[in-house]
């Protein structure tokens, strides 16, 4: 079945069509710079402008970097505020025409790593983690997710984590890539004091260099740390299949 998955970040709005059975893209994904302010409206224009260069009618699933119920957004840590209460789903279903799912933004990702990458097959429970603008999470027990963890809040030093070691921070500070994983290591270390995971899953634009820094993270004991399989297009396919009448 084609879905089209759309993936809403800091800096892009990326999307791409999918076969939700293999979890391949069926197209070269397109992107768009995330307009500044990203307001309601200026970003339902880029998801629309995607939506066209696809040529797309069918089931759209699209992903959003917030709390996310029952297709409204509930937060605002990465985004414009005046998001906080937005029926999301309602906006882009009027602007689409077809019918919409909207889903945080690392559950979609980690809905794809479970289904077709690194947590494939994985039991007991599994946390990914996509390190980007911000830091966002997925937490699975036996391949069933909680939505909406949020972990890239935890407190670290007196800061959120993904103040610390979020790919932005590993940017702006100038930060070599083995100052990073140590700070990304600490941030492991609390995670799994916390859940006890039996999987770490580094995802979001930064899996797409993990020979960089894979080797020199430690989860505190021995706890396995991958990549994500799917790299930064685990969003784009994880909404696609959330979309998917008989996948969801």
């Amino acid at each position: 079945m084609n879905v089209l998955g759309i993936d809403i970040g800091g800096t892009g709005i990326k999307g791409a069509p999918v076969n939700v059975e293999t979890g391949e893209l069926l197209a070269e994904r397109f992107r768009i710079p995330t307009p500044h302010p990203a307001r309601p409206d200026a970003v339902a224009d880029v998801v629309a402008e995607i939506t066209r260069h696809f040529n797309h009618a069918g089931p759209t699933g699209i992903t959003f970097p917030a709390i996310i119920k029952k297709g409204g957004v509930y937060s605002a840590s990465n985004v414009d505020t005046s998001w906080i209460g937005t029926d999301a789903a309602a906006l882009f279903t009027r602007r689409l025409g077809g019918p919409v799912t909207v889903v945080n933004d690392a559950d979609a990702a980690g809905i794809a790593e479970m289904r077709f990458g690194a947590g494939r097959g994985q039991k007991g429970v599994v946390i990914l983690l996509t390190f980007g603008t911000g830091i966002g999470s997925a937490i699975f027990y036996d391949g069933r997710l909680l939505p909406n963890s949020e972990f890239g809040h935890l407190t670290i030093r007196g800061k959120d984590a993904e103040k610390r070691s979020s790919e932005k921070v590993r940017e702006e500070k100038g930060l070599s890539w083995k100052q990073w994983a140590g700070r990304v290591s600490e941030y492991l270390a609390s995670l799994e004091k916390l859940f006890s995971p039996d999987l770490f899953i580094i995802g979001g634009g930064v899996s797409n260099k993990a020979e960089k820094f894979l080797s020199l993270l430690t989860a505190g004991t021995s706890v396995p740390v991958e990549a994500a399989r799917m790299r930064n297009e685990a969003g784009i396919i994880g909404a696609a299949c959330v979309a998917a009448p008989h996948l969801s």
